[in-house]
């Protein structure tokens, strides 16, 4: 299903329609600040379990991202945070950073056996956020992009409809808020005591 949801104002009905898809265990592609993105509810382990195998990717080597609504909202699912790095976190976000950061024990078993960090997104876009806040909780994200597609990206990767032609086998409701970006977001990792950059994406860190 695609649906049409404005980036500026989202409407409530259309985000009540995507919170209750992933309540259901469904799979939502969305907006960000950089590439669109697939995720579902954090706390459905089979809905997750169809995205990491859409991704192919290993858990036990891979850094899984959650888009929260705020750093609030983040810090639920974090070990605390040192002040500092808490400081550079308010100074960027909501923004087209991850933050890499000590997951704490509200993070689902999934997570923990894979990496004990989880990526921290609250990106600057209305619409996922709005759902984050709708959901009450964080929404697994990856990008839409596969490491071995052969298919470019502005053929389909940043035009909401042709994603929803190509991954409608998977996505049960794409949202269809504008033409995305290509570039991703900046990664931070903050497990050491301080920030490190460890892939400069769209935005730089302040």
């Amino acid at each position: 299903m695609l649906i049409t949801i404005h980036p500026d104002n989202p409407d409530p009905r259309g985000i009540a329609q995507v919170v209750n898809c992933l309540r259901e265990g469904g799979i939502v592609v969305y907006p960000t600040d950089t590439v669109y993105g697939i995720g579902c509810d954090i706390h459905n382990q089979q809905a997750m379990e169809r995205i990491i195998r859409f991704k192919d990717v290993n858990l036990r080597k891979t850094n899984l991202s959650i888009i929260c609504s705020s750093i609030s909202q983040a810090s639920d699912y974090l070990k605390p945070v040192p002040n500092d790095i808490f400081k550079v976190m308010k100074r960027n976000l909501p923004g087209a950073f991850t933050f890499i950061l000590p997951a704490g024990g509200n993070i689902p078993k999934l997570f923990r056996s894979s990496k004990k960090t989880v990526g921290i997104r609250v990106p600057d876009n209305n619409i996922i956020r709005a759902i984050a806040e709708e959901l009450g909780g964080p929404i697994l994200s990856t990008s839409v992009k596969l490491d071995d597609d052969e298919v470019p990206w502005d053929e389909y990767q940043t035009d909401p409809s042709l994603i929803h032609e190509n991954l409608s086998y998977i996505a049960d409701i794409v949202i269809d808020g504008g033409i995305g970006g290509t570039e991703g977001s900046t990664v931070v990792d903050c497990t050491n005591g301080d920030c490190e950059i460890i892939r400069q994406g769209k935005s730089e860190l302040v």
